[in-house]
């Protein structure tokens, strides 16, 4: 009898420990496939940087910027174009805000804020109707097949995704949250305050351009973001929040007047990820922003094989 329990015990021991390991959390993999459309160089960068946060605790966060980095802008923002068509069937639609805002900076502060006053008085789901409409129409093929790719491993891998645009929140959250597959209120652009569904002129501080992009992560996303990604100058203080990776798609390479280097040279310089895609403009696309509006065009990125 005693020679049979002996025989035994190691058995029930070896039972328990395999028991033991087998509730024990397994060490979490980064989930990593190459993405196609990056350099061999930026692919390792991204998969080095999923290895090292796969075992971050709380919150982890992913910011984008929108026109640019994950929608193709040329030859002008969806933004405008929807707006400048619209205008052309609506012309009674606020014209004293309208007639001021074309004679300004497409890029400027107060035209970014314009643009929301504009279309003061319609409802929220009209404009994101009207978003999606002109996304549909002119837009669906320049979302940025290796940015959605981004994208998608970045939510394997357990990633918030926010979109921070100085674009109007209303005119993109549908299309961008359809697309990219996130809530519709992780896209936050220039908003103002909706009494009843319906859009005022009082905007919402703070406004989401240069400077405000970083504020508007601390505001609504209310987080520091452990990846950035941007296109332009008006991104440098969001991008530089990342207290991870930081990204910059086609960076410019002119120098400004009031900067002492180009947004490619301090991108570069500051050891960011630089990446290229193609942004070209469709033969046939119509320009009613600068055709009839006189609206600057963006420029064309092309990349070079």
């Amino acid at each position: 009898m005693k020679k049979v329990i002996s025989s035994k015990f190691p058995m029930f021991f070896l039972l328990i420990i395999i028991g033991l390991s087998s509730c024990q959390s397994p060490i979490k993999e980064s989930s990593f496939k190459s993405i196609k459309g990056f350099s061999k160089e930026a692919n390792l960068q991204l998969e080095e940087f999923l290895d090292k946060t796969k075992n971050e605790t709380g919150r982890k966060i992913a910011v984008f910027d929108g026109d640019g980095t994950v929608l193709g802008q040329t030859p002008h923002y969806l933004a405008d174009e929807a707006m400048y068509n619209y205008a052309l069937e609506h012309p009674n639609q606020n014209p004293e805000v309208f007639q001021e805002m074309i004679k300004q900076s497409n890029v400027s502060l107060p035209y970014v804020q314009n643009r929301v006053k504009y279309i003061a008085g319609l409802s929220l789901q009209e404009y994101r109707n009207l978003g999606e409409k002109y996304f549909n129409k002119y837009y669906s093929n320049k979302i940025y097949e290796p940015m959605q790719s981004l994208i998608s491993t970045l939510k394997q891998n357990d990633f918030e995704i926010w979109i921070i645009t100085a674009s109007p929140e209303g005119m993109y959250q549908q299309f961008l949250s359809k697309a990219l597959g996130i809530p519709i209120t992780h896209i936050v652009g220039i908003k103002s305050i909706i009494k009843d569904g319906i859009i005022t002129d009082e905007i919402i501080k703070p406004v989401p351009q240069d400077h405000g992009k970083k504020w508007a992560i601390e505001s609504f996303v209310q987080g520091i973001p452990l990846f950035v990604a941007g296109n332009s100058r008006g991104d440098k203080e969001m991008i530089e929040f990342s207290k991870g990776l930081k990204m910059i798609v086609n960076p410019d390479e002119h120098i400004a007047a009031d900067q002492k280097e180009s947004i490619s040279d301090y991108a570069k310089r500051n050891k960011w990820l630089v990446v290229k895609i193609n942004d070209v403009p469709a033969i046939d696309f119509p320009s009613v922003s600068s055709k009839k509006f006189n609206i600057r065009l963006n420029k064309t990125h092309e990349v070079k094989k």
